[in-house]
């Protein structure tokens, strides 16, 4: 068996979103290691020592793992989302309502053709999510 897991980058945000990510989906924060006392702390500039060398979320079915990139490196998020498939539909609008405040929404959580509820949106922090609830009702 094969696991798949997330990891994500960010710039100098990393502690706030992982701490938002697990008030919002729930699980337990593992690791939140941070540059300042690390052996790679020499590595960073001093504005740094505040980032997140590596942070785990662990979540019941997925681990959201993370860090800050070093200072001029970090790149945007692109090309990816994450994918969220709650069994309810009042789940799926919790969920929607507190990662999209403050986000990108690319399209608005609604019923579609293949779901329930769907939306996709860029969170304030640059991730990038897809909410998929349900099969639609068939007539």
């Amino acid at each position: 068996m094969m696991r798949l897991d997330v990891y994500l980058t960010f710039d100098g945000q990393c502690e706030e979103a992982m701490t938002f990510y697990q008030s919002v989906l729930g699980g337990k924060i593992e690791t939140m290691m941070k540059v300042a006392g690390s052996p790679a702390e020499s590595q960073y500039p001093p504005e740094a020592k505040d980032y997140v060398l590596h942070a785990h979320l662990q979540l019941q079915n997925l681990n959201i793992m993370a860090s800050d990139a070093p200072p001029a490196l970090y790149s945007k998020p692109a090309g990816m989302q994450i994918v969220i498939e709650p069994d309810e539909t009042d789940e799926a609008e919790r969920i929607y309502a507190a990662l999209s405040e403050g986000g990108a929404i690319e399209h608005e959580m609604t019923a579609t053709f293949f779901a329930k509820r769907y939306a996709m949106f860029a969170d304030r922090f640059g991730v990038r999510w897809m909410i998929v609830c349900g099969a639609p009702e068939q007539n």
